[in-house]
């Protein structure tokens, strides 16, 4: 941890101080009987054992450090501080001057105020890295396009198999880019249930996934469809409605997947983007999205049901979708990801999916054909006659 104090130095020509520079306090977890504090800094530790033993030779041998080391630790300070902290009066024992002992005393202050908050903090990281340490536990890096079973996927794998999801929410694009980038070891993405061919999500996902190099695994099917006010008083029910001038929309951020699934719809039914009025104006999340029409800031949002709870807020459905993970083939069998594949496949997990608003299974931890759930490819299989049978030449030599 780092916190900063301010030098100032006063401005002669406009006859008041000015900021010089930042003074880089680092702290370090931990305590000593020198320096018994819930974190350490090297400059408090110093002053404090200054303090106690009433001499620099005191202190450095309470700190098991050099008379010389500390004596230039304690010169160095002062130089950054711009401020003496020590009395160094000839032939008498050191001791800190009005000013170590208030920078001494308003340091202490601190951590007894933040006491309860910093060891808690030393709690949760022990926690952590004991985890790290079990060997029946795991950690799966996890970039993925927002989506509320996730998070609800995220809790049941912690308590139910000592899974770990650290899960980076950002856009359906950059989070395959992340895997193929080697940020993480599962991509969540999403596409229509009934995809088109040559349609604006094969033009965008189709350059990023390679048969042979990624594994696609079942996860969830989901509507996606237009979150309005309470009792629809726009009265929307269709994509063309948002044409109308009297109805403000909002969007997501380019390059997530609802604002792909958003511009296909638009390109389908021949509605152009400026025709849209608020298209510019984007949110970070499916819940931000709903916020916004609760708040009035907007009419109507492309969203997931599960964001609209908590809000007066009515659901318009549009499309079915299938929620996909991917993997790269060379980590499918990583015992992380076979984990992950288990959790998938349990009927606890299946069970609690389908108890989500507009969500159910998708074959959920089923490694699926790439091929078959995003018909974008096709392979030719068919061997020629010269492949498929050697020549007679050939055969007397393999005779």
């Amino acid at each position: 941890m780092a916190y900063y104090l301010q030098r100032t130095a006063p401005n002669t020509h406009l006859g008041h101080t000015s900021a010089v520079h930042r003074i880089d306090l680092s702290y370090q977890l931990g305590a000593t009987s020198a320096a018994p504090s819930v974190i350490g800094n090297a400059l408090m530790d110093l002053l404090f054992a200054v303090r106690e033993h009433g001499s620099i030779s005191g202190a450095a041998k309470a700190l098991g450090l050099s008379y010389r080391h500390v004596w230039g630790e304690l010169k160095r300070w002062e130089q950054i501080l711009g401020r003496t902290l020590i009395v160094w009066d000839k032939g008498q024992p050191a001791r800190l001057n009005e000013f170590g002992e208030k920078l001494l005393w308003a340091e202490r202050q601190a951590q007894a105020r933040l006491a309860p908050q910093i060891n808690a903090l030393r709690a949760d990281l022990e926690r952590a890295f004991a985890m790290a340490f079990d060997d029946a536990a795991h950690v799966v890096p996890l970039y993925a396009s927002h989506d509320d079973a996730l998070g609800a996927l995220r809790e049941h794998a912690v308590a139910s198999d000592k899974l770990y999801l650290d899960i980076s929410y950002t856009g359906s694009v950059d989070a395959i880019r992340g895997l193929n980038e080697g940020r993480c070891v599962i991509a969540g993405f999403h596409t229509r249930q009934d995809p088109v061919p040559g349609s604006l999500t094969e033009r965008i996902y189709k350059p990023l996934l390679k048969p042979g190099l990624h594994k696609i695994i079942g996860f969830a099917q989901r509507s996606q469809g237009l979150i309005v006010a309470r009792g629809n008083p726009k009265r929307i029910s269709a994509l063309a409605d948002l044409r109308r001038s009297d109805v403000r929309y909002v969007n997501r951020a380019l390059g997530t997947g609802t604002r792909v699934l958003f511009d296909e719809l638009l390109e389908q039914a021949d509605i152009p983007a400026a025709a849209i009025n608020g298209y510019e104006r984007t949110e970070p999340s499916h819940s931000a999205v709903a916020h916004a029409v609760a708040s009035g800031y907007a009419d109507a949002g492309l969203g997931i049901e599960p964001a609209i709870p908590g809000h007066a807020l009515d659901y318009v459905p549009l499309v079915q979708e299938n929620y996909f993970l991917v993997c790269l083939k060379s980590t499918l069998d990583q015992p992380s990801t076979q984990a992950l594949l288990a959790i998938l496949r349990s009927p606890q997990w299946q069970a609690a999916l389908s108890s989500m608003p507009g969500y159910g299974p998708l074959q959920s931890g089923q490694v699926l054909s790439m091929k078959r759930v995003l018909p974008w490819w096709t392979f030719n299989t068919q061997k020629t006659h010269r492949q498929a049978r050697p020549t007679k030449r050939a055969a007397r030599k393999v005779s």
